[in-house]
């Protein structure tokens, strides 16, 4: 873990936060499919990687 639990599960309720605002501009109309995939891949995988579950350039965890 590249940080404390704590700031892991601030983190966490942040990005579910997040994922919910990236859908409701989609159900706007705002954001196409590709754009929703790529916004919550790499934002995910960030928080994969503050969990020590992703390593950029090596398979998933």
């Amino acid at each position: 873990m590249k940080t404390d639990i704590s700031t892991i599960k601030e983190l966490e309720r942040l990005f579910q936060k997040y994922e919910q605002e990236v859908l409701t501009a989609q159900n706007s109309g705002y954001l196409q499919p590709n754009t929703i995939r790529t916004y919550l891949l790499h934002s995910g995988n960030f928080v994969k990687w503050c969990k020590d579950e992703f390593e950029p350039g090596s398979k998933n965890k």
